[in-house]
């Protein structure tokens, strides 16, 4: 096999009793905002779920959460100067398809969690021995595990190139990837990379937009201008955006010395398609408990920053390329993913889940992951 050299070092997540400790005084502490006219979610987190979220979390169990991200074999590295966290798990079956889960934004490898078993062991979840994968699962530079953030000019396309080492060090000339949110984009930077033996891309989104020209709207379908209509939602409520992409070390002050804080601002676990979202609260605990204890607040926001400020013309990404559409998500459009992405061969659509469907329905994803990555189109 391929290799780069890289040093990989054994890694456990290990939280001090004084940290978790630390955590419940501060939970135990909160303060709440007045609560807004209406305690609904249209001006941002309502108070009415932060109780409810505060009382679960004061009871959460960090021991057992601990022994479950230690389940499975972890390891740092160091590329380009960052220290990277990562998970490598390799299925049972020998010959089984390396593949690279790139998360979201404000997730981390734990976004993948109840995909593992799934993916490694198909046959135990409707699958066949030959669909099965190895996994790659880092936390990508300033998020989660993955700090603290060494430099700047961590854009999603010097993420891309990173993964690609990291693959490469770990031994394996051809793999895959997947990805959802920054992930998503991560994975259509490696499209764009096209390293020798890149097996393709699939991800929830490709962020294609509108170019003006009357033409491409001609060629929608009815369903289309619902996946404009919730673009336009989206923006509407996602400030968060704005705050990141221009003052993430503003914001991180309260992120990384408010737990509650962190929670709110994390809201797209939560309300991402305007209440739909089927995130449980146990997995969204479980994510917010992750960054906080990493103090990964200031590293996550910049991400956004140092993507605002890449100056990169746009490009065709010709990479073999798989898109599943679920329904609470922003909606992919055809028409516009084609212009921007010329190699679509795969394209499904799924009436339930959404933004985190690896959190919301797993087995629909992994079944899609097998789908794609089995027909060599």
């Amino acid at each position: 096999m391929n290799t780069t050299t890289l040093a990989f070092r054994p890694f456990s997540v290990d939280v001090s009793d004084a940290e978790v400790a630390d955590l419940r005084d501060r939970l135990a502490r909160t303060r709440l905002p007045r609560t807004a006219p209406v305690d609904d979610w249209d001006a941002g987190t309502p108070n009415h779920f932060l109780r409810e979220a505060l009382t679960a979390w004061q009871e959460f169990d960090w021991a057992a959460a601990q022994e479950r991200l230690n389940a499975h074999p972890q390891f740092t590295t160091e590329i380009d100067g960052q220290t990277i966290r990562f998970l490598h798990i390799r299925s049972r079956h020998e010959n089984a398809t390396p593949l690279l889960l790139a998360h979201t934004y404000p997730g981390s490898s734990v976004d993948y969690l109840d995909l593992i078993d799934r993916l490694t062991d198909p046959e135990a979840h409707g699958g066949r021995a030959e669909e099965a994968f190895h996994l790659v699962i880092p936390d990508a530079p300033g998020y989660g595990f993955s700090q603290p953030l060494a430099s700047a000019g961590w854009t999603v396309g010097k993420v891309a190139a990173a993964y690609d080492r990291l693959m490469r060090g770990l031994g394996y000339d051809s793999y895959g990837i997947h990805g959802s949110d920054n992930g998503a984009m991560v994975a259509r930077e490696l499209g764009l990379l096209a390293p020798e033996g890149f097996l393709g891309l699939h991800v929830l989104q490709l962020f294609s937009f509108p170019s003006g020209d009357p033409a491409e709207f001609e060629k929608l379908e009815p369903q289309d201008y619902a996946g404009l209509e919730h673009m336009q939602w989206f923006q509407s409520v996602g400030g968060y955006n704005a705050m990141n992409a221009s003052r993430p070390q503003t914001v991180a002050v309260g992120l990384s010395d408010s737990p509650v804080g962190l929670l709110a601002y994390s809201e797209l676990f939560t309300s991402f398609g305007n209440g739909t979202s089927l995130v449980p609260l146990e997995s969204i605990l479980l994510e917010v408990s992750v960054n906080w204890f990493a103090n990964a607040a200031s590293g996550m926001s910049r991400s956004y920053l140092e993507n605002a400020r890449a100056e990169a013309e746009p490009q065709v990404n010709h990479a073999r390329t798989g898109v599943a559409v679920f329904a609470d998500d922003f909606q992919t459009i055809r028409v516009f993913a084609e212009r921007d992405n010329d190699n679509i061969v795969h394209w499904s659509r799924f009436d339930e889940g959404g933004h985190f469907a690896a959190l919301e329905r797993p087995d629909l994803l992994a079944a899609d992951l097998r789908a794609f990555f089995a027909d060599p189109r």
